[in-house]
């Protein structure tokens, strides 16, 4: 089944290390994008409101910016439009991203009650001064409180994003922060590696302030550590970046990771439909715009070749901790893949970084690591 994404881009204020499609909060601006948001989901050429048959949904994902920023009666009104033009199943998973500092617990009582029912809190660190490195404006103390918050109004899927390879940040820092998620014992969560771009204001702040990036050893410490210990504590990692209890792995990212489908709103969002990809216009402004025209929103569109949805379905799968069928991947897109494959990856199995089990072929947790040269076999 396909899911849903749509792109809330604004924020209360913006982090010096991210470079997502985003902007500063403006409460009117947010109003007219609604609007053109709940038209572009009505208008969608297959969708029941355009008197076709309409495709089916599981997955509701609400990313940023800071989709929290919205108010509840807005995310029901997105939900519902997603309802009235697609055939959602009644159990979909709805998630919505969430910053600490912008919910309490009638705020989250209002979004369950408008069809949330998957929190991401996007907490980072639990302590304050790595906090206010990566310019969060909420507290460790606030972030542990709105998880309790969403407890207490009822929510039992809550995930957490904590970032290591901090400035500065040690291996037992990093620990320390691993602890704290166990502590506030979400039901899932993913670590991630911070990566700088190229003009990201956090990078000069880190020379004025003179604080460096532990070595690359103690990064690749710094993950498997975390993995081991979120295995200890009853957390089964299912992808590079992500550990989930039972039954809590993310619904939706695995489209991405299990070559599925999915349908995108919003300025910036990616679509991957039937072969065909495309990107819609970034600019909140035009976006607004152009729906509100009637003019085409989208300003990428590619139609993948066989061979590049196959090796697609290779890298992203391989993601995954259970790795990926080569077989039943080739036979979908009528390539043999080992054999296509074989020389450039027999010496990341010599290393073991990658096995082959069979028909399986996945990475090992030192693989993990060297992922993306292992990847680059495909791209």
């Amino acid at each position: 089944m396909l899911g849903l994404y749509i792109h809330i881009p604004f924020c209360s204020s913006i982090c010096n290390y991210c470079n997502f499609n985003r902007g500063l909060y403006d409460e009117a601006l947010k109003t007219r994008y609604v609007s053109a948001l709940l038209k572009e989901i009505h208008g969608w050429p297959g969708s029941a409101a355009q008197g076709a048959r309409p495709l089916q949904a599981d997955t509701i994902f609400f990313g940023g910016g800071t989709p929290s920023l919205l108010d509840p009666d807005e995310v029901r009104a997105i939900i519902d439009a997603c309802r009235a033009s697609f055939a959602v199943t009644a159990d979909a998973e709805v998630t919505l991203e969430t910053n600490p500092e912008t919910v309490d617990c009638r705020a989250l009582e209002r979004f369950r009650a408008a069809g949330v029912n998957r929190l991401s809190f996007g907490v980072q660190s639990f302590q304050d001064t790595e906090l206010k490195r990566l310019g969060r404006i909420h507290s460790a103390e606030r972030a542990r409180a709105a998880v309790r918050d969403a407890r207490a109004t009822g929510f039992d899927n809550v995930s957490l994003d904590l970032m290591m390879w901090l400035p500065g940040q040690s291996v037992d820092a990093w620990l320390r922060n691993v602890d704290g998620l166990i502590a506030a014992s979400p039901d899932h969560a993913s670590l991630y590696l911070l990566e700088l771009y190229p003009n990201a204001p956090l990078k000069e702040e880190m020379a004025r302030a003179g604080w460096s990036l532990a070595p690359d050893e103690d990064a690749a410490d710094m993950y498997e550590r975390a993995m081991a210990t979120l295995e200890d504590a009853g957390y089964r990692q299912y992808e590079i970046s992500n550990v989930a209890r039972p039954g809590r792995a993310s619904r939706h990212n695995l489209k991405y990771w299990t070559d599925g489908e999915w349908l995108a709103f919003g300025c910036g969002a990616h679509s991957t439909l039937n072969g065909v990809r495309w990107k819609n216009v970034s600019s909140t402004e035009e976006y607004i715009s152009r729906v509100t025209s009637g003019t085409d929103i989208r300003v990428e569109r590619r139609v993948l070749s066989t061979l590049e949805r196959l090796e697609e379905a290779l890298f992203t799968g391989l993601r995954l901790v259970d790795g990926i069928d080569i077989e039943a991947v080739g036979a979908r897109y009528g390539y043999r893949v080992w054999e296509r494959y074989a020389e450039a990856l027999q010496p990341f199995l010599d290393a073991g970084w990658l096995l082959r089990e069979g028909s399986t072929l996945r990475l090992t947790r030192s693989g993990m690591l060297m992922a993306n040269e292992i990847m680059a076999v495909f791209v």
